[in-house]
Order: C-alpha cells, then sequence, then structure tokens
C-alpha cells in the first residue's frame, strides 16, 4: 500500500469490527484496509472485534493495535461469534482506556453496538458503514422463505434503530445508500468506496500477461464464499451451455458451506475437468489467480460492492455480472463487460461466451476495467474517510458536509 500521509492532524482513531482477518470475508477485509491504511497516513489506530476464542486479547498486527474481545461460536459459521449482550459494555472500557477523537464500526452487532453506544455516551463522534443485508445472513441461520420478509423487516429496523445514533452513516455504493434509505433511515448517508489498492493486482497481472500472451484455455474466475447467495450453481451450469472455439476453465476460489454440493453439481454437468475449486487461496496465489483470469464473473444477488470485483477489474480483468443490488456500478455493458439478468443461465454463458471470443476483446474490456476501477483507489478512499472523521470531530471547522460530498461525488 502506498497511502500518503494526511495533512491534517493525526487522530487517534478506533475501528469496531465483528469481523476481521484472520476471518475471510468483505467486512473483514475491509476493515483490514482502512485500519492499516490510516496507520500508514500517520494516525494511531486501534480495531476492537471479536476474539475468536472466549479470551481477549490485544496485540500490535500490522501497525495496529488490535483489541480481539472475548466472544463465543456459534454453530452457524466459523466466522460468526458472538456475545452476551451485558458482554458488550466492554467496549466502554475500553475506549476508557484509549481515549479515541473518533469512533467507525463497520457493524451494529455485538461489540460495535456497544462502541456506538459507549462513544454517545462519552461524546464521541461516531462514523458507522453498513455492510449488511438479511440476504447474506438467511443461508446461515435457515430462515425459510416464508419468513424473510418478517425477518429482514425486523433485521433492518435494529439496524436503523442503532445507525441514527451516529453522527455519520456511510455505504460502499449509491445503491448501497438508497437501500439504507428504502428501509427506514431517514438521515444523510454518503457513498464511500471500501477502496483498493489497484496496483497491488496490476502489477503481477501485468507481469504475466507479458510472459503469456495468448493462453491456449482461456479462465473464467470466480473469488467469494460458496454460500447459497452467491448463485455459483447459476455459474456451472452456464460452463456447461457454454459453446466456443477456444478452451475454457473455470477456477474457483473460496470456501463455505455450499463447496461440497457445487462440486457434485460439477461433476453431475459432466464439466469437473474443467472446474478447479481451489479453497482459500494464499495472498500470493490469490494474486497469481487474478493474473490468470481472461474473465471474471460474479453472480451473486447480494453485493453492496464486491471488492473480489474491483480485484479483478484492477488486474485489468473483463467482468461479467448479475444485473444485481450495486454490482452494475461496476460496470458498463459492452465497455468492460456485461450484465446479465440475475439467475438467468442462458444469459450468462452468452455473456461469457461474447468475451472470450476473441484476445483482442478480452484486452480491450480489461484495459477498460482497469481505468473505471481507479476512481475506488485506496488513498482517495482513505482521504475520504479523514474528511469525514475531522467533520464529526468539530463540525464547524472542519470541511462543510456538502464539500465532502460533492468530493465523493467527483
Amino acid at each position: 500500500m502506498t497511502s500518503q500521509p494526511s495533512r491534517r492532524r493525526p487522530l487517534r482513531i478506533v475501528v469496531g469490527a465483528t469481523t476481521y482477518p484472520p476471518h475471510v470475508n468483505g467486512a473483514a477485509n475491509f476493515g483490514h484496509r482502512l485500519a492499516t491504511g490510516l496507520s500508514a497516513r500517520g494516525h494511531e489506530v486501534h480495531v476492537v472485534c471479536h476474539s475468536d476464542t472466549r479470551e481477549p486479547r490485544t496485540e500490535v498486527e500490522d501497525g495496529v493495535l488490535v483489541h480481539r474481545v472475548g466472544s463465543y461460536s456459534s454453530p452457524f459459521h466459523p466466522s460468526i461469534r458472538g456475545l452476551m449482550p451485558w458482554q458488550a459494555r466492554q467496549a466502554d472500557a475500553l475506549l476508557e482506556e484509549i481515549q479515541p477523537d473518533v469512533v467507525h464500526v463497520q457493524s451494529h452487532f455485538f461489540i460495535c453496538r456497544g462502541l456506538i453506544d459507549s462513544a454517545r455516551k462519552r461524546g464521541i463522534g461516531v462514523v458507522a458503514t453498513n455492510h449488511f443485508m438479511p440476504e447474506n445472513i438467511f443461508g446461515y441461520f435457515k430462515i425459510p422463505p416464508f419468513l424473510q420478509n418478517a425477518a429482514g423487516r425486523l433485521l433492518w429496523h435494529n439496524l436503523v434503530k442503532h445507525y441514527r445514533k451516529a453522527q455519520m452513516v456511510t455505504a460502499p455504493t449509491p445503491r448501497a445508500v438508497q437501500l439504507l434509505q428504502d428501509n427506514g433511515f431517514d438521515r444523510t448517508a454518503l457513498p464511500v468506496s471500501c477502496g483498493i489498492d489497484v496496483d497491488r493486482y496490476r502489477r503481477p497481472a501485468a507481469r504475466y500477461r507479458e510472459q503469456n500472451p495468448d493462453p491456449e484455455t482461456r479462465t473464467v474466475l470466480f473469488v467469494g464464499r460458496l454460500d447459497e447467495e452467491k448463485h455459483i450453481d447459476d455459474l456451472l451450469r452456464a460452463m456447461s451451455l457454454l459453446r466456443t472455439e477456444v478452451q475454457t476453465r473455470l477456477e474457483i476460489v473460496g470456501n463455505g458451506a455450499r463447496r461440497e454440493a457445487f462440486e457434485q453439481l460439477a461433476d453431475d454437468l459432466g464439466i469437473a475437468d474443467r472446474v478447479h475449486f481451489h479453497g482459500f487461496l494464499s495472498d500470493e496465489e490469490l494474486l497469481e489467480a487474478y493474473a490468470r483470469a481472461d474473465l471474471f464473473c460474479m453472480p451473486s444477488i447480494a453485493e453492496l460492492q464486491s471488492l473480489a470485483t474491483m480485484e479483478a477489474m484492477s488486474a485489468a480483468t473483463p467482468v461479467v455480472l448479475a444485473n444485481a443490488m450495486a454490482l452494475p456500478h461496476l460496470c458498463r455493458p459492452g465497455e468492460n463487460g456485461w450484465l446479465y439478468p440475475p439467475r438467468d443461465v442462458h444469459a450468462l454463458a452468452g455473456a461469457i461466451g461474447d468475451v472470450l471470443a476473441d484476445r483482442a476483446t478480452i484486452d480491450r474490456m480489461g484495459q477498460a476495467s482497469q481505468r473505471l476501477v481507479s476512481r475506488h483507489d485506496i488513498d482517495q478512499v482513505l482521504g475520504r474517510f479523514e474528511s469525514l472523521y475531522h467533520h464529526v470531530i468539530d463540525p464547524d471547522s472542519a470541511v462543510e458536509l456538502d464539500e465532502i460530498s460533492t468530493e465523493l461525488a467527483s
């Protein structure tokens, strides 16, 4: 990361997160990128998150002081850990010790709820970012379809109740902001991207393509959790329908509750020899996977931004994305890839075939992806959050809100 130092005074910042590395998901990755990026810009950064055991511990990780509060495992997923309501009061003792200028939470659950309430009591400014959609947890908690509408309304009501306590609320995209407003959040919310270190993905991809200008086999890539809402079954069915003159293969990176079912489906469709399930990869292996890809596909219908798609775009890769939620923000059809109607496997197969048909199309769309994702570069995003922090600390002397909004829209 090549973050530039802040031109304003350094701040003491608490980043609150229910999920944080070594957990692997979009919110955890964003929390880590935010904390380490702010630290690199000269701020004193503390992360308050759940421990992976019932015992609390504090340690320095990547230049950030990480306070892991003891938590309980759940039967739903290894990364879902919780606290009893009274245990969220641990947040108060931590804020008393840290004395931050600002608190930035990534959730309204568990320890983050405690941070919001404690910061409000102490007069500390709170920025709250929403990464939550009920659809992302229905698969974990096995909520039957006939109860999902009622459960979704209850979950949104709970989020709105707690995020109204924050001085500033953000979401990763304009569509994510609209979703908040559609579900009862009646105060100002701003779209601030989760950000991406574009060069980290651009450089290895450029080296790989220089050494392998036109591989015999063309590769479609998916990166993410292998869970229900990602609809990887659609991608597998589309690959079985694909009719191209070039050899194609599908690489799937990630793990999840549906991995065995997806592996069985690939076998049933007769494409198991063209599909490789990698599971989790190291950072270096993941960069290599992005570098190999000729096309990235995200068939999910529940993305508030999609970091994996932005990582692929940074590696100059065309994209084929479901026309759902916030994914259309990342695709200009015909320029850097295609959108397709969600769950329409024939349309998905057609879009994949159109991109992979010739190397010139892959190269042209890949370069467009890299241009489009440059506005999400992490340095710009960190600067935007710094402006928001200064605004909530001292609204009278900091950048005015309309100026921040203009900067975000640029």
